[in-house]
């Protein structure tokens, strides 16, 4: 499943993929293309899932600003 969300930086897009008991989740900056994995369990809420992601996501690119 692909979905998007937009933030003040620009829009994020997201791809959740099963994998037996685990979800992997990416996260696409459509700005500057960077992508960050994360692997959640599946009984995770979509919401945590977002915010993993998200987080990685942020961190990843503050990175590259420096």
């Amino acid at each position: 499943m692909q979905d998007s969300q937009q933030t003040p930086a620009g829009r994020v897009y997201f791809e959740f993929v099963r994998l037996g008991g685990q979800v992997r989740v990416s996260a696409i900056d459509e700005r500057t293309g960077v992508e960050v994995t994360a692997i959640t369990p599946a009984n995770a809420t979509e919401q945590q899932m977002r915010q993993l992601a998200m987080g990685k996501l942020k961190r990843r690119l503050s990175q590259l600003s420096d």
